[in-house]
């Protein structure tokens, strides 16, 4: 097998490692910074990756783009550390990450500013839990999405993407439900314009391609 599927497969693992995200460890939220701690530019447009993992998508999206501003939430937090001190290492200005569960730290009073502010927000290949009962687990949550829909502001894009097609289908589902949240077609979306203008790549979504697998995605914006 080639090295690099096998790098991937490895990857791909090491992404999956559960973590219970109902667990009572992740009701305290941290102190959370201003837009101006975090960013040196703090009026740039700010994207929300949700599930940020070891943050190398984030970090080849700052890299590459200076003119927007990358947000990554993670539950697992010892990544969370790893990309905080990457970052600092690297003097990038316009990345950071905050560790904790994406549900109670965007319903925190704290963080209502970083909603008010969000452009756009993504879910790349969140964890499936595959089991039935273990559903509830999932990111993407109709009193989630309900909460957040009120929230953000008109025209916010959010992006979903997967290659388990039944997890993307239970993510549709939810979020066409909501009554402030319209489908976009991807065909005429003009990604120039958006938080990835060069189309990068996570790296599940390089595993997914080289192996040549299916992958399910679609944009929604708040209307």
């Amino acid at each position: 097998m080639h090295p690099y599927i096998i790098a991937q497969q490895y990857t791909n693992i090491f992404m999956r490692q559960h973590v219970n995200p109902l667990s009572n460890n992740f009701n305290q939220i941290e102190t959370i910074p201003s837009l101006s701690e975090m960013f040196g530019d703090s009026k740039l447009n700010l994207h929300l990756d949700i599930g940020s993992a070891a943050g190398e998508f984030l970090f080849d999206l700052a890299l590459v783009n200076t003119s927007w501003n990358y947000l990554g939430i993670e539950i697992r937090e010892k990544l969370v550390q790893n990309s905080k001190l990457k970052v600092l290492e690297r003097e990038i200005k316009n990345l950071y990450f905050l560790f904790g569960n994406a549900n109670n730290i965007l319903n925190d009073v704290q963080c209502e500013f970083i909603v008010k502010n969000i452009k756009s927000i993504s879910f790349n290949f969140p964890d499936p839990w595959f089991k039935k009962r273990h559903y509830k687990r999932r990111i993407i949550q109709p009193e989630f999405i309900n909460n957040l829909s009120n929230r953000l502001q008109k025209g916010t894009l959010i992006f979903i993407k997967t290659d388990v097609k039944d997890l993307f289908d239970y993510m549709d589902c939810i979020i066409s439900s909501n009554f402030y949240l319209k489908t976009i077609d991807k065909k005429n979306f003009n990604y120039s314009e958006s938080f990835n203008p060069n189309e990068v790549k996570t790296q599940r979504e390089k595993y997914v391609i080289v192996n040549q697998l299916d992958i399910f995605e679609r944009i929604y914006m708040k209307i």
